[in-house]
């Protein structure tokens, strides 16, 4: 126990302080990766095409000009543009990654390799180094080739067919595969870092979409591989509980509430649905008669609650003990309250002004906060880190002029 009077300990620095990461990345899912490494700490360069630098700069404008999915994934990071085609470029990323922690990569199959920027030459030249490839689908096998875009791979990985109503498949919302990859790469960067306190040696890490993606497909892969029957798409129900959906309330919300036993079903039935009787009713008492009698069970429950607002039916809920919640759109998200009463937002810097941005999950207390850097320009750093290469001012100006730094 810390005596009142004793010194308060100075907090721990954050985990990645002094790591060093050089990313030739774009889109997501490495840029995604990076980013978490960035907000522990961690220096992370950007290297980025000179026309125009990572794609996902242009994916839209909704972000005060700038692209969505690039402010989510790129903050905290320095940028510079090079032309890697240019030896001259090439060497400079060669001489940066000389110098670096971990090397992130997810360009197109094979062109990695083709600028000897793959993990196995890298780490080949740098024992210590952790060099990360990112792929859609591995580097062998007979898909290795395909192009691999998120939705693609969520088809491939069978998501689409468990999502969605009996009628219709749908994608996820949010790019699942980019994200399931960046957050393997990011686990596994931190795992190749402990193993190299350990050994002082690093190695490569390889993450693929679709492995990752499968993996996260957990649930219904096991079920359908060791039950043989493909979960069904519910929507929003669940296949085998009832009630456990979402439904409309009187002021046009919806709350969506699930009852996973039968002591909770009575208390549904007594203290919202009005109605103790179907407690103990053969026809609604067990899971299994209530799953079989689906849409008498949801209709009870929908007159209940639709005679009652979104206010009103969460608080009975939550007074009878139902686990519930309120579908919320993406703009509720963004003024959630439990979000707010935590202080989890905080603003960043961009080129067009501050920005929203949310503490990342990881929270470690007694420590620094986590580093939320500004959003680069593209090509912000580029001539700090030529200068920390060795590069003169003379031969920065020759590069610019040549286009093979922007």
């Amino acid at each position: 126990m810390i005596h009142p009077m004793d010194p308060v300990p100075a907090p721990l620095p954050l985990p990645l302080e002094g790591i060093t990461v050089v990313a030739v990345e774009q889109a997501v899912s490495a840029p995604f990766a990076t980013r978490q490494l960035a907000d522990l700490g961690a220096r992370v360069i950007k290297v980025e095409r000179v026309d125009g630098g990572d794609f996902a700069r242009g994916y839209d404008t909704a972000a005060r000009g700038l692209a969505s999915h690039f402010v989510w994934c790129n903050r905290g990071k320095e940028s510079i543009a090079l032309d890697l085609k240019d030896p001259r470029g090439l060497d400079v990323v060669r001489r940066l990654i000389a110098r670096a922690d971990v090397f992130v990569q997810n360009l197109a199959h094979g062109a990695a390799a083709r600028l000897g920027l793959d993990a196995a030459t890298l780490c080949a030249a740098h024992p210590r180094l952790i060099a990360v490839d990112i792929s859609g689908y591995g580097s062998s096998g007979p898909y290795a080739d395909k192009r691999a875009y998120d939705m693609l791979v969520q088809c491939e990985a069978g998501l689409v067919s468990v999502t969605g109503t009996p009628e219709q498949p749908v994608k996820a919302g949010i790019p699942a595969a980019d994200i399931a990859a960046a957050m393997y790469a990011f686990s596994g960067v931190l795992a190749a870092l402990v193993r190299r306190g350990a050994t002082g040696r690093g190695g490569p890490v390889e993450v693929s979409m679709l492995e990752a993606l499968t993996e996260w497909m957990g649930h219904p892969l096991h079920h359908t591989m060791h039950g043989g029957t493909p979960p069904a798409r519910t929507g929003l129900a669940h296949a085998v509980i009832a009630p456990y959906d979402a439904y409309p309330t009187a002021d046009g919300g919806r709350v969506l509430l699930s009852v996973q036993n039968d002591r909770e079903w009575r208390r549904l039935a007594e203290q919202v649905l009005g109605c103790p009787e179907l407690g103990t009713d053969p026809e609604f008492a067990t899971n299994a008669a209530r799953v079989a009698r689906r849409e008498r069970t949801d209709a009870l429950v929908a007159k209940a609650l639709g005679a009652l607002t979104a206010d009103e039916a969460l608080a009975r809920l939550e007074g009878a003990g139902i686990a519930c919640a309120r579908l919320r759109d993406v703009a509720e998200v963004a003024e959630h309250p439990q979000l707010a009463a935590r202080g989890r937002w905080r603003e960043v810097g961009s080129p067009a002004g501050p920005l929203k941005a949310l503490l990342p999950p990881i929270t470690l207390p007694g420590g620094d906060e986590a580093r939320m850097g500004d959003v680069p320009a593209l090509g912000r750093h580029t001539d700090e880190l030529l200068r920390a290469v060795g590069m003169t001012d003379g031969e920065i100006a020759e590069l610019r002029r040549d286009g093979v730094a922007a």
